[in-house]
């Protein structure tokens, strides 16, 4: 099995979320990317969790390459 995460798409996932916690997936497994629905189980990956505490537009990362490990896009995705 790869280090690695499996790209789903070399741009940012750009949406509106209300306010709440989200488990971002990091794995790129998940069938309902950009967030964890439990397909990293068996590797070396874990959702990164967030919490928002308004409505907020946010770019999460689809690349999954984010330097800084968070869910938010760094523009990595840029570089591959």
């Amino acid at each position: 099995m790869s280090d690695l995460p499996e790209s789903r798409q070399k741009s940012p996932y750009v949406m509106e979320l209300e306010p709440g916690k989200y488990a971002w997936c990091r794995c790129g497994r998940s069938a309902k990317d950009p967030f964890c629905d439990g397909s990293h189980k068996g590797t070396a990956f874990a959702p990164r969790i967030f919490e928002l505490t308004e409505k907020t537009k946010v770019a999460l990362c689809g690349c999954k390459m984010n330097q800084n490990d968070e869910a938010f896009c760094d523009g990595s995705h840029s570089k591959l």
